[in-house]
């Protein structure tokens, strides 16, 4: 079934860019869409059946890549369309993957740690004759770890009698996994903000003039806010989904996250005034990044928003609806495959550790990894100037021309 979002993003290249409808329509549908049905004991004796997906987009620039989430809301349209989005940032960060994505149909808040680890491993059962370190790695997304990645690993495994530390990233460090990965989100928009910034294009090009709200404070969240915080940006506002926090002075980013390593919300922490989700997304800011689940400005909320430049560190942050009228106004948006693509770039260095047997430290990590984030946005910066387009519409014309070139070769 045709996805609507991801045809409309495509139809917004072919209509104000060079590239063809020819030259798109093999990206208008998934290479494959594997639907799968695990059934699992429960620890208290019961059995139950559990609906999963793994969509493998497409392939012509090398094995694909993408996450795997635990959620209640997962669907195969949902899937479906971040593996899209994945296919379009790897080719934007050019590195050599196509793009994938798999999701389990659960709420894991509602098992036990044994029960999540039998339906992990279950799960990984059902997907090793689909997976591989040459044909699709998975990584973990939202409501998964290390440890859910080391189960299905060990699955892949069990089901071929081999080792194979590259089937998956975002493994443990004494596992395989690379160090910087963790911190890897984060790290990357942090070095696309500091571009931003240093160029000028925030309204300053000091740090200590530059203010940010980031909505969510998660893993892409509060590691954007600790490297911000460090490197003398005001973090003035920050939320998780139970509210939020304000301070116009400047949040003291650790002592936040201490307090909600305590089991807290953000909206309880003593250093700042209380507010709503809403409050926050209409603070002035310099710099707003939804860091949560998709779709947190709409057309609904897009008129409150007061700030200068809007950072996707959420895949699909601001909805269609709302990108139109945040134009209107002028405030501009950087786009999600640009922005949270350190993740998949580090997902990339650890993989290419694992399958050359090398290991790199975290400056080193680091280093590679500004250069793909600042690469990438060198070339969606030239597009949107030379074509004068949006910078989300710079990132897929650049993203969809490696693509179709791979397909030529």
């Amino acid at each position: 079934m045709p996805n609507p979002h991801i045809n409309s993003r495509l139809d917004d290249l072919v209509a104000n860019t060079d590239i063809g409808e020819d030259e798109i329509a093999s990206l208008r549908e998934p290479r494959r869409r594997i639907e799968m049905t695990i059934p699992v004991g429960l620890e208290n004796g019961e059995h139950a059946t559990f609906r999963g997906w793994r969509v493998q987009y497409d392939d012509r620039r090398g094995p694909t890549k993408g996450g795997i989430r635990f959620h209640p809301t997962v669907s195969e349209e949902e899937v479906t369309e971040l593996a899209f989005l994945m296919t379009i940032k790897c080719a934007l960060v050019d590195i050599p993957f196509g793009g994938a994505k798999g999701g389990l149909e659960i709420d894991p808040k509602e098992y036990s740690a044994d029960d999540l680890e039998t339906l992990s491993r279950a799960f990984g059962e059902a997907l090793a004759p689909v997976i591989g370190p040459d044909r699709d790695i998975p990584a973990p997304d939202v409501n998964t770890n290390p440890e859910i990645m080391g189960f299905i690993r060990e699955s892949y495994e069990a089901h071929y009698n081999v080792s194979a530390s590259g089937v998956i990233t975002g493994k443990s460090i004494t596992n395989g996994g690379s160090a910087g990965r963790e911190t890897a989100t984060g790290r990357g928009a942090f070095f696309i903000i500091e571009a931003l910034q240093q160029e000028g294009l925030l309204g300053t090009r000091q740090a200590a003039d530059t203010s940010v709200v980031i909505q969510g404070f998660g893993n892409g969240g509060r590691h954007l806010a600790m490297f911000l915080y460090k490197s003398g940006y005001a973090v003035i506002g920050v939320s998780d989904s139970r509210g939020g926090i304000h301070n116009p002075n400047g949040l003291d980013i650790p002592a936040l996250a201490d307090h909600k390593d305590s089991g807290q919300s953000v909206s309880e922490f003593s250093g700042g005034e209380a507010i709503t989700n809403d409050e926050l997304l209409a603070l002035p800011t310099s710099v707003l990044v939804p860091a949560a689940l998709g779709g947190a400005v709409t057309a609904g909320n897009a008129k409150a928003v007061n700030a200068d430049v809007i950072f996707e560190v959420a895949n699909a942050g601001v909805t269609a609806e709302a990108k139109a009228q945040l134009a209107v106004r002028g405030i501009k948006v950087i786009p999600d495959v640009l922005v949270n693509a350190g993740g998949v770039v580090a997902s990339y260095f650890e993989w290419y550790q694992n399958m050359h047997d090398e290991t790199w430290k975290e400056d080193d990590v680091d280093e590679k990894l500004r250069n793909h984030q600042i690469t990438a946005w060198q070339a969606v910066q030239k597009e949107a100037e030379e074509k004068n387009i949006s910078y989300r519409q710079a990132a897929y014309y650049v993203a969809v021309r490696r693509i179709t070139d791979a397909s030529e070769k």
